[in-house]
C-alpha cells in the first residue's frame, strides 16, 4: 500500500510551511485537522499526521501505540513503512480518513479517553465534549 499519495504529501508539506512561517514571524502557531491517518491493521497503533517535514520522512501528529497515553510528536515515515507484521501485512493508511477536528481537539480528546480510536468514534458521533476548565488544548512538542 501506498502511504503517501502525492496529494496527501503536498497537503502535508503545505501545513509544515505554514507551521514554519508562524513561527519565523511571530504569529500564533496554526492548529491544523489531520491529513492523514496511519494503523496497524492487527494491532492498536495509529498515527494521525498534519505535516511532513523538509527531509519528507518527519511527519508531526498524534501517535498512539495502544498503551492508553496518545502523545504530539514528530516520527518517522519511513520507519512506519518499514514495520513488517504477521501475515505479510504492513502499517496501512485509512484511505476513507476524514480529519473532523483540528489536531489540538483530536490530541485533547484521544487523551481523556486513551486512544485515536475512541476520539475518532466521539469525533463522527458529533461530539462537543468541552475542555475541563483549566486544562489547555494539546500543546506542540516541536523545537521551533
Amino acid at each position: 500500500m501506498i502511504l503517501l499519495t502525492p496529494e496527501l504529501r503536498g497537503a502535508l508539506r503545505a501545513n509544515d510551511r505554514s507551521h514554519r512561517a508562524a513561527c519565523r514571524e511571530s504569529l500564533p502557531e496554526t492548529d491544523p485537522f489531520p491529513v492523514l491517518k496511519l494503523f496497524n491493521p492487527i494491532g492498536a497503533a495509529t498515527w494521525l499526521a498534519t505535516e511532513l517535514g523538509e527531509d519528507e520522512d518527519t511527519l508531526f501528529g498524534l501517535a498512539d501505540l495502544g498503551f492508553g497515553c496518545p502523545e504530539l510528536g514528530c516520527f518517522s515515515l519511513s520507519e512506519i513503512a518499514s514495520v513488517r507484521l504477521p501475515f505479510g501485512l504492513g502499517i496501512e493508511r485509512d484511505e476513507g480518513f476524514e480529519g473532523l477536528a483540528p489536531l489540538s481537539r483530536w490530541a485533547a480528546l484521544a487523551r481523556r479517553h486513551g486512544s485515536i480510536i475512541a476520539a475518532e468514534r466521539l469525533l463522527r458521533a458529533g461530539s462537543r465534549f468541552p475542555l475541563p476548565s483549566g486544562e489547555a488544548p494539546a500543546g506542540d512538542s516541536r523545537d521551533g
